[in-house]
């Protein structure tokens, strides 16, 4: 089967170890099921994989692709929730110990599959599990807002600050959101953003929550926009993973910082029925064959794109 892979790890020039080709077609496993893929989404995970992060030498090939829909063994459309829990053993997600979604089929636990809403499109779907339910989680379990509130959400135009834009308005909170790009910046008040303002601009006022993926380039910015006792959630960190503490700032207005990774099979479950009962809908950058992964590689790694970046096989 045609299949996208990391086969060799390369901090400096991640892409070289990219390989677009033929695979074996997955072994059957008791328990699992093989999904036909339609659609897999690209994530930042993808190219840290590339890196050399939180994956070894010894682990490769390795088929790439966290996100994926498709059509399992008995004939159901279905979304793939990717954290795979092996029972007796360390949870990961697909591409960590498992081939991911970037081949014309995976294979998954029976247990992580979601009925697909038939309102979203298999590019829509596909986008879910990973930045779209790490959006969720941010916004609905772990940062505390109630409607009204006003959150901040650093680097629109990433997958999950795009998700969180377009969920935190339509849960009724005040969307503020920043960017290096003006053209990013008009793009996320069309996708329902407040306002947007530029990189480590000063706020009107102090928020009730920051959404943070971004790292080190935001980190001094997140923590002094916050109002006392306020809230910053994070998930990632693109930019680097060192920023200043800022500790006495933290300490002193009683900050909470709250890790976030992923989310559960229920909450999937939760976002995939917010979709279908509501306009809510993922935000697609580009859609490409598989075939061309390539070209998306490279646009997610410039930095070019205005949400998520999905292969259709």
């Amino acid at each position: 089967m045609f299949a996208v892979s990391a086969v060799r790890i390369d901090p400096k020039d991640p892409l070289s170890g990219l390989e677009l080709g033929e695979r074996d077609e997955p072994a059957p496993r008791a328990g699992w099921t093989a999904v036909t893929v339609k659609a897999a989404a690209l994530n930042h995970h993808d190219l840290w994989t590339l890196r050399g992060v939180g994956i070894t030498e010894d682990k490769l090939p390795m088929i790439l692709g966290c996100d994926g829909a498709g059509v399992d063994d008995d004939g159901n459309e279905v979304i793939i929730h990717s954290v795979i829990d092996p029972r007796d053993g360390k949870p990961s997600i697909l591409t960590e110990a498992y081939d991911g979604t970037f081949a014309q089929k995976v294979l998954v636990p029976k247990a992580n599959l979601v009925p697909k809403p038939a309102a979203l499109s298999w590019e829509q779907a596909a986008c879910l599990p990973t930045a779209w339910l790490t959006a969720y989680r941010m916004l609905f379990r772990n940062s505390g807002l109630r409607p009204g509130d006003t959150v901040l959400i650093q680097g629109a135009g990433g997958g999950v600050a795009t998700a969180a834009i377009v969920l935190a308005r339509a849960a009724g909170f005040r969307v503020w959101t920043t960017s290096r790009s003006e053209e990013k910046r008009a793009r996320a008040v069309e996708l329902g953003a407040h306002a947007a303002f530029a990189s480590g601009a000063r706020l009107p006022e102090r928020v009730d929550a920051v959404m943070e993926t971004v790292g080190a380039a935001t980190w001094s910015h997140s923590v002094k926009s916050l109002r006392p006792e306020g809230t910053i959630v994070i998930s990632g960190a693109t930019s680097g993973a060192m920023p200043p503490a800022e500790l006495t700032r933290i300490f002193f207005l009683q900050l909470r910082i709250v890790g976030s990774t992923m989310g559960s099979l229920d909450e999937l479950k939760a976002l995939a029925r917010l979709c279908e009962a509501t306009d809510v809908r993922p935000v697609v950058d580009s859609v490409l064959p598989l075939s061309e992964a390539r070209t998306g590689f490279a646009r997610m790694e410039q930095g070019e794109a205005f949400g998520k970046i999905v292969f259709t096989l």
